[in-house]
């Protein structure tokens, strides 16, 4: 049975070691080790979830399968893009599924969860960056309708930057 819920104080351990997890699963491979321990160190902290989780324009989302963590999800609302001209539109910061997961369609449940909060909350469309290598991501965003509307450069380290596409979808 699957279960989405926000993620409670007790959650952020958990919440971390799931999110250097699925970081490493899915990027871990696109920079020097040591780049990408760095920037672990630096970005998914303990301290930087607490952080996160207070402020209020966060929408962290926990994805349970058979009350077993599998994924979880971040979205801000009104975050305006140059290549989209409303900005009542929804960042999909983040949205990772444990490798161990996938397959069972975890993370098209966890997208349309976050796609009807946004659409909730009155957004019309949803961005998001992604690396041009993840080839899973960027198949399973276009199947969805996402085009790209840009790029950018996601910077691992002060020597490593990996190249994404950004993408959107128009609710």
């Amino acid at each position: 049975m699957i279960r989405i819920a926000k993620p409670k104080s007790q959650d952020i351990q958990a919440l971390t070691a799931l999110a250097k997890k699925t970081f490493i699963e899915s990027h871990g491979h696109s920079a020097p080790e040591s780049d990408i321990k760095n920037y672990l160190s630096n970005h998914y902290t303990i301290a930087k979830f607490e952080e996160e989780l207070a402020d209020l324009k966060n929408n962290y989302h926990l994805l349970f399968i058979n009350e077993e963590l599998a994924g979880f999800s971040k979205i801000i609302f009104n975050q305006p893009i140059a290549a989209v001209s409303d900005d009542k539109i929804t960042k999909l910061e983040r949205i990772y599924i444990l490798e161990k997961f996938h397959g069972q369609k975890l993370g098209l449940s966890l997208f349309n969860f976050n796609c009807e909060l946004a659409k909730a909350n009155q957004q019309k469309g949803i961005w998001l960056f992604t690396w041009i290598e993840n080839k899973r991501a960027i198949n399973f965003y276009e199947k969805l309708g996402f085009v790209v509307v840009g790029d950018h450069n996601f910077k691992v380290s002060e020597t490593h930057s990996n190249p994404n596409w950004q993408y959107y979808l128009a609710f």
